[in-house]
């Protein structure tokens, strides 16, 4: 039995994800016994696609000629690599490209598929993945069956880790049809900075912080502490911030290793898609705030005062180890 891994790219970079991506692989792999492939598409760099084999993977397999963000192109080269490798198992990121094309590899596969894993399958009494059910407020084990099985990783479940060497790449030349959806123009925002489902640390903040004209402070904190900036819904919806920075529920789910929520007061829609994080600190003027009863830390007071003091101490904290 063997492992595909589906690692996706960003403008020719392989994504942070992929490498967690990898390292699940790896392990899985360590338990049902087998070799790792991962599985590519797109102008991402040998160097890069090399550099996967340190997280695991014996072998890249690169499809360069399908059409970027084409999910029906990116399920039959999935398909038919997997059915190449005899694999039993097709692991993916939970991001957006995941979310589209793993649901069809599985159709094709006649697979049973487990979405947003947060941990390496049990195989005690079979194969069961542990998953986040009710916006994260319990778990679920869920046995998968069949003899070819599907898993997308939650981003920051697993930590990637370094086990193996400069993998071996591979371009598939194949034909994999036409692009269903053809793309006419893509604009990256220019005021994006650590994309918030690959940030380690987020900064975020919501109507206790008055208006826009007072978001310089928050995004003095997210440059010292190298994390990514993002708002509550209602700040998004009454345009202080783009909608790209709305977390929680209807919009990012996140799970990075710190997250600071500044005058939010923490409705349970915006709790859904944070409540994932490894650390969360909450700062609110309202001791009663229902953010305070997910914290691990929380300061009461007013953002206005703590935050230039929270970034004062940073730049003392970081000035002192150099």
């Amino acid at each position: 039995m063997s492992v595909v891994v589906f690692i996706d790219s960003s403008e020719g970079k392989v994504a942070k994800s992929a490498a967690e991506a990898v390292t699940y692989a790896r392990k899985v792999a360590d338990k049902i016994g087998g070799d790792v492939t991962a599985l590519a598409f797109g102008s991402v760099s040998a160097d890069d696609l090399k550099a996967v084999g340190i997280n695991g993977a014996n072998k890249v397999v690169v499809a360069r000629n399908i059409a970027k963000l084409d999910p029906q192109q990116a399920t039959r080269f999935v398909t038919a690599q997997v059915e190449a490798a005899g694999a039993s198992v097709a692991i993916f990121s939970f991001d957006p490209t995941g979310k589209a094309v793993a649901p069809r590899v599985a159709t094709k596969l006649g697979a049973g598929i487990v979405s947003g894993a947060i941990d390496l399958p049990e195989l005690d009494g079979g194969f069961i993945v542990k998953k986040n059910v009710f916006s994260g407020k319990a778990f679920a084990h869920v046995s998968i069956t069949s003899d070819k099985k599907v898993i997308s990783l939650l981003p920051n479940s697993i930590k990637a880790e370094k086990s193996g060497s400069d993998a071996e790449v591979v371009e598939d030349t194949n034909d994999y049809g036409t692009a269903g959806l053809t793309v006419k123009e893509l604009k990256m925002d220019s005021g994006a900075g650590i994309p918030l489902p690959e940030a380690e640390t987020v900064v975020s903040a919501g109507r206790g912080l008055k208006g826009p004209e007072n978001w310089g402070m928050i995004e003095e904190l997210a440059v010292e502490l190298g994390a990514a900036t993002a708002c509550s819904r209602p700040v998004a919806d009454i345009g202080w911030r783009p909608h790209h920075e709305h977390v929680g529920q209807t919009g990012v789910a996140i799970r990075p290793n710190l997250y600071f929520a500044i005058g939010i007061s923490g409705a349970i829609q915006h709790l859904a898609g944070v409540n994932g994080s490894k650390v969360m600190v909450a700062i609110n003027t309202d001791p009663e705030a229902p953010f305070f009863k997910a914290a691990h830390y929380g300061v009461v007071g007013d953002a206005f005062e703590v935050v230039p003091k929270l970034i004062e101490a940073v730049k003392k904290f970081k000035a002192s180890q150099n």
